[in-house]
């Protein structure tokens, strides 16, 4: 399978992978999937209902099964959830069988878009902003390991990334 079959969509929570992801889609003609709605639709359950019963390891652990699945299928464009790179697994199946582009946002707009979502367990926390600080000095360079293409996302409309990483996909595919 060519890498360029598939793209997924990798970043931190907030940065906007569901609603691009879902719009690159409808532009190529592809199917759209978001790991966690995937994961939610599988099990029945929320994910911070997951993360209430089995903790992280257990939601870790049916995110590695989901993303192992929806990345050998052709033609997709793929929203993962943000600790997904966290997974050695995760990124060989991520980097192996598609075009990774990492969505990146700053530390303000990240908080200012995920302020008023409860959807967002790692955030329930005294100090959110303190949280995904550590969350991303981890993940930033995981996010970069495996990415092909980074598009900041903090200044631009939807319309406008979404144009930038079509440009970008069609310079990597001359």
């Amino acid at each position: 399978m060519a890498k360029s079959d598939n793209i997924f969509l990798i970043g931190p929570m907030g940065a906007g992978k569901t609603t691009i992801g879902r719009q690159i889609a409808k532009n190529l003609g592809v199917e759209f999937v978001d790991s966690d709605h995937e994961i939610e639709q599988r099990t029945g359950a929320s994910i911070p209902l997951i993360f209430e019963i089995e903790g992280e390891e257990g939601f870790r652990r049916r995110e590695r099964e989901v993303i192992d699945d929806l990345t050998r299928r052709k033609g997709i464009v793929l929203a993962t959830g943000g600790g997904a790179v966290l997974d050695t697994a995760n990124r060989n199946h991520l980097a192996g069988r598609g075009t990774v582009i990492y969505l990146r946002a700053s530390l303000d707009h990240l908080l200012k878009r995920t302020a008023r979502d409860r959807n967002r367990p790692l955030l329930h926390t005294e100090d959110p902003r303190a949280r995904l600080e550590g969350i991303m000095k981890i993940r930033e360079p995981l996010y970069r390991e495996i990415a092909d293409i980074i598009i900041d996302t903090d200044s631009n409309t939807v319309r406008a990334t979404v144009r930038m990483i079509e440009d970008q996909l069609q310079m990597s595919n001359n």
